[in-house]
């Protein structure tokens, strides 16, 4: 039985309000309204600096006992491998992602475009110096994205390192980039990404992305028996409008899914 953790990357939107946030709903109580309709979210907010206790607390507060976060590290961190005292930046991050406890999904590392796989030393030993702390590996997961083509270039020895830690390589769809699912942790971790910057608003699905959705079903349904759990989250740029997208999905894959009553319902492509 495979658990599904479906969402978006990001959930307070100014441009939903009003089709996918009934109008009139504070800003405040976005991540209510979203937790009813997804049991996930990926949290890119993150990737500017950790959050504060006050807010990892009422993030618990305010969601169903299974909801997931998922969040994104620091770009300071993953910008800066190399860098005197990342390390130490990191077990801080760490640290205060705990507090979020069983409601943690997975810590995405996303490394820039920059980071190639000539500096497979330098994630070697990034992801041995987390894995010295027993009891950060032990209860937490962890997926990377390699925005490069270099690390699919050599894809074997990029998949033996993860699988020793039990990562997870985060597959995505995203320009220039190989759409491919590698097993390397026992769960999968998907993002549909889009180019930034394609839509003006994201107020509707400005693009009919079924077939494309058709095709990612396809091979993760040849690959549940293999893992126990899936997080996927969508991006605006994706399609237009990520709530919309990520129901498109569940209903080619045949999951359940909350319906969104709004306006943008009629208003599809």
């Amino acid at each position: 039985m495979v658990n599904w953790y479906l969402g978006t990357m990001g959930f307070g939107y100014k441009d939903w309000s009003g089709v996918f946030y009934p109008a009139g709903t504070e800003t405040r109580d976005y991540l209510t309204y979203y937790s009813r309709k997804f049991n996930a979210s990926e949290v890119d907010s993150t990737f500017y600096g950790a959050p504060r206790e006050s807010v990892i607390q009422r993030w618990v507060a305010v969601t169903p006992p299974d909801f997931k976060f998922c969040l994104k590290t620091p770009q300071e961190i993953t910008h800066n491998l190399s860098s005197t005292g990342v390390l130490t930046e990191m077990s801080s991050f760490l640290q205060v992602v705990k507090g979020i406890g069983d409601k943690l999904g997975a810590v995405l590392i996303q490394f820039p475009p920059s980071f190639r796989f000539e500096q497979f030393g330098v994630l070697s030993n990034f992801l041995a110096s987390i894995a010295t702390d027993q009891d950060v590996i032990s209860s937490m997961r962890f997926a990377v994205e390699f925005r490069h083509r270099s690390w699919h270039a050599s894809s074997e020895a990029v998949k033996t390192l993860l699988e020793k830690y039990h990562i997870s390589w985060a597959s995505t769809e995203y320009p220039g980039l190989p759409k491919q699912i590698y097993h390397s942790a026992p769960f999968l971790y998907i993002r549909w990404i889009g180019q930034h910057g394609s839509y003006v608003r994201h107020d509707h699905e400005r693009i009919d992305k079924s077939s494309q959705l058709s095709w990612w079903w396809e091979q993760l349904r040849d690959n549940l028996s293999q893992v126990s759990e899936i997080y996927g989250f969508f991006n605006n740029d994706y399609a237009g409008f990520a709530p919309g997208t990520c129901n498109r999905f569940k209903s080619i894959a045949g999951l359940p899914f909350s319906s969104i009553e709004s306006a943008q319902q009629g208003k599809l492509f």
